[in-house]
């Protein structure tokens, strides 16, 4: 459909990957070089410049691969979210699709038995097929990363420092897909449109006491009950820092713009003075 050309368009253009004439820029061909959403790439990209392309390179082959939680037998789903949560990270889903990978590695090189690996997965209601998957992408990546000479910094993951960069790189990405919890009780407004969406069953925050107010999240699905798939959590002021001011701009009129005009509001006096130094 025409508006769904015109809005493909748009979102390169908020990627920084189409120039002036509407061709691609030399940023949209790099990007082009990787066989992932644009989205994607771009946060890859940016994992460049933050020092965390390791971790980055994981949460892409994680997403790209079907979903590693298997789902689980009647009368086991509560067993299954045990064991899930055993990989669980407090900053969000995308974090704990890197601690699902790092366990299977671990597990995968601990024994030579393929028959051991699916055994790991299926205690851990894990879809093993999916993981290996992941893991053939990571290595497809790596060898993209190579050919192109874009730099790849050693893992670090678990750091503050790390964790920072990583939602760096994902917000540089998914800008576009920002949600704000309105009222406390999960019922996230995305800030593109007024569409109201609730967290998947898979998120780590479904079924907690700790809502976030502001997440990034990598899918929306009409399909699933309005819900947001693999969502964590960010800050206000990572935002209003990393997203294009051309792409706030023409958001349309809502509570959170509002709320995020006024971070910029309080920022500006910090950067002027940063400036005038």
């Amino acid at each position: 459909a025409p508006e769904s050309l015109m809005q493909a368009l748009e979102d390169l253009d908020y990627l920084a990957a189409l120039d002036n004439d509407g061709n691609l820029s030399e940023f949209g061909i790099i990007m082009s070089e990787f066989p992932l959403d644009p989205q994607l790439s771009k946060s890859i990209l940016a994992s460049c410049e933050f020092e965390c392309v390791d971790e980055m390179l994981t949460i892409a082959a994680m997403l790209t691969a079907p979903s590693c939680f298997s789902r689980a037998p009647p009368g086991t789903e509560e067993i299954a979210l045990t064991c899930w949560r055993k990989f669980s990270h407090p900053a969000g889903d995308h974090f704990t699709l890197i601690n699902v990978f790092n366990a299977f590695k671990e597990a995968s090189g601990s024994s030579t038995n393929q028959c051991n690996n699916e055994k790991w997965c299926r205690d851990y209601f894990l879809s093993c097929s999916a993981l290996r998957m992941a893991e053939t992408i990571k290595a497809e990546l790596v060898e993209i990363m190579r050919r192109i000479e874009l730099p790849i910094s050693e893992p670090d993951f678990g750091s503050e420092e790390n964790i920072l960069s990583i939602k760096k790189s994902l917000i540089s990405g998914y800008f576009m897909h920002i949600a704000r919890d309105v009222d406390g009780s999960g019922n996230y407004l995305m800030l593109t449109h007024r569409q109201v969406a609730q967290l998947h069953p898979f998120s780590l925050y479904y079924n907690t006491r700790r809502i976030p107010e502001w997440v990034l999240f990598h899918e929306f699905s009409i399909s699933e009950d309005n819900s947001i798939r693999v969502v964590s959590e960010i800050s206000p002021d990572l935002f209003v820092e990393l997203a294009p001011q051309y792409y706030f701009t023409n958001l349309p009129p809502s509570e959170s713009k509002d709320m995020l005009q006024e971070v910029i509001n309080h920022l500006s006096p910090i950067s002027t003075m940063e400036e005038q130094k």
